[in-house]
C-alpha cells in the first residue's frame, strides 16, 4: 500500500471518531473545536496567500463561514441537520477520493488535476447510499431526517458544493504554487485540506435551511 494512503488512512482513523465525540458532547467544548479550527486554518490561508489581493478577503470568508457553522450546529435544537451536512460532505470526499483512484479516467477540471469524472461521480453515489445507510440504523442516529425528494436534491446539492469548495481551494494553492496548505494531518496535508468542501457546504446548508426551502426534517 502507498505510503500516502496508508498515513491517509490512519489519521482518519484517528480523527474522526475523535472530531465527533467532540461534536457530540457539543456546549462549551464544540466551541472551543470550532474556535481552534478557525485559528488554524486562517494561519494556514495566511501562509498561503500572504502579499495576494485576496488575502484579506479570505479572512472575512472563514470568520464568517465558521460563524455560520456555529449556527447550523444550534439550528432549531436539531442535531441531526448538522450531523447529515457532515456526512455528506466527508462521504463525497471519500468517494470521490476511491472512485478517482480506482477508476481515474478524464479529469474533471486543470484547476485540481487529480479530480476526475469519475471521482465526481463516486462522491454523489456514495453519499446517497451512506445517507441512506445511517438513517435506516437501528438506533436514533438522524431519526428525525425524512428520506424524499427533497432530502436527495439537498444532499445532491451539498454535494456539488463541497466539491466546488475543493476545486476553489485547489485553485488557490495553484496560485500560491503550494502542494498542501500545511502538513498538520499526515496524509492529510493541512486543516484546510481536509475542510475545503464543508468551510462552502456548512454555510451554505444553513441558508438554505434558514429560507425553509426543503422539507425533509
Amino acid at each position: 500500500m502507498n505510503i500516502e494512503l496508508l498515513k491517509r488512512i490512519l489519521s482518519s482513523i484517528i480523527l474522526l471518531p475523535v472530531t465527533f465525540l467532540i461534536i457530540m458532547k457539543g456546549s462549551f467544548l464544540f466551541n472551543f473545536f470550532i474556535i481552534f479550527c478557525l485559528v488554524i486554518c486562517s494561519y494556514e490561508w495566511h501562509l498561503m496567500s500572504r502579499k495576494k489581493k485576496y488575502h484579506m478577503p479570505g479572512f472575512f470568508f472563514l470568520i464568517l463561514t465558521f460563524y455560520l457553522t456555529y449556527l447550523l450546529f444550534n439550528f432549531k435544537g436539531n442535531f441531526d441537520l448538522f450531523l447529515i451536512v457532515i456526512l455528506i460532505c466527508i462521504s463525497t470526499d471519500l468517494g470521490g477520493y476511491a472512485f478517482g483512484k480506482l477508476f481515474k479516467g478524464p479529469k474533471l477540471t486543470k484547476i485540481s488535476p487529480k479530480k476526475t469524472y469519475s471521482g465526481m461521480i463516486g462522491g454523489y453515489l456514495l453519499t446517497v447510499i451512506n445517507i441512506f445507510i445511517f438513517i435506516n440504523l437501528p438506533f436514533a442516529l438522524l431519526s428525525s431526517i425524512k428520506i424524499n425528494y427533497d432530502l436527495l436534491i439537498f444532499t445532491l446539492l451539498i454535494s456539488t458544493i463541497s466539491q466546488i469548495g475543493d476545486i476553489i481551494i485547489s485553485y488557490f494553492k495553484r496560485l500560491s504554487n503550494i502542494k498542501d496548505t500545511g502538513n498538520i494531518i499526515p496524509g492529510h496535508g493541512g486543516l484546510l485540506d481536509r475542510v475545503d468542501g464543508m468551510i462552502f457546504a456548512f454555510p451554505i446548508s444553513y441558508i438554505i435551511l434558514k429560507i425553509n426551502i426543503f422539507q425533509f426534517y
